[in-house]
């Protein structure tokens, strides 16, 4: 296949915005050097989340009256309103995706996931950076990844896992003003055709079944 037609494959398939080609002197070789690696399937998360009016409050405790404009205080906020009104915790955190609480810290569900599992571990304190977490809260945000790491290990028995912060837009963070710690299991092959190509990610497991598997296990 030469440069040209593979150029014109990956610009209809819409894997890179751009290809690069290079003729090294004195060789016949061509180099070509794909810029952008799409991941389509979050684009729906990172386009709306500051255009929502209230984001981060379920439909189903929309009652609340508040709005911290941020999808992790409005998450807690939503939540603790439910639960001075009465409704019962397990019912109120399923709504929200919070798998359990801490002191400083909690770990809910991510709405968008990667892959079955994917969770967060999020400050309560809105911060957005690391450093300005007290010693207590950064510790507690390291205990809590050790404590989903165990979970995940058991739930799923991966091949491999990815725990990672995104500090600032240029770094990716999706919601850089509160900051959170991705946690998420991973397969060899986990991103295939469907996702890359496809703009589908399929997961064998609904968020509901997510939460009650990761729930059931964080409580022994």
């Amino acid at each position: 296949m030469s440069a040209s037609t593979v150029h014109r494959n990956v610009c209809r398939w819409g894997l890179a915005e751009r290809m690069a080609t290079f003729q090294i002197p004195g060789e016949g070789h061509i180099l070509t050097r794909m810029d952008y690696l799409w991941t389509p399937w979050r684009y729906q998360y990172v386009s709306t989340t500051d255009k929502t009016e209230r984001p981060g409050v379920p439909a189903s405790l929309e009652v609340w009256p508040g709005n911290h404009r941020c999808v992790f205080c409005n998450m807690l906020g939503a939540v603790d309103y439910a639960l001075e009104n009465g409704t019962a915790r397990e019912e109120a955190e399923k709504a929200a995706g919070i798998v359990v609480r801490g002191k400083s810290c909690y770990v809910c569900l991510n709405a968008y996931p990667y892959n079955s599992g994917h969770v967060m571990v999020v400050p309560y304190r809105h911060e957005a950076s690391l450093a300005a977490l007290s010693t207590e809260e950064a510790n507690e945000l390291i205990a809590l990844a050790q404590r989903t790491e165990r979970v995940l290990t058991e739930i799923y028995h991966p091949q491999g896992m990815n725990f990672g912060l995104n500090i600032g837009r240029a770094a990716g963070a999706g919601v850089a003003e509160h900051l959170h710690l991705h946690a998420l299991p991973r397969w060899a092959g986990d991103t295939n055709f469907m996702t890359v190509l496809g703009e589908t990610r399929v997961l064998p497991e609904e968020l509901p079944i997510t939460w009650e598997r990761m729930r059931k296990v964080f409580a022994k």
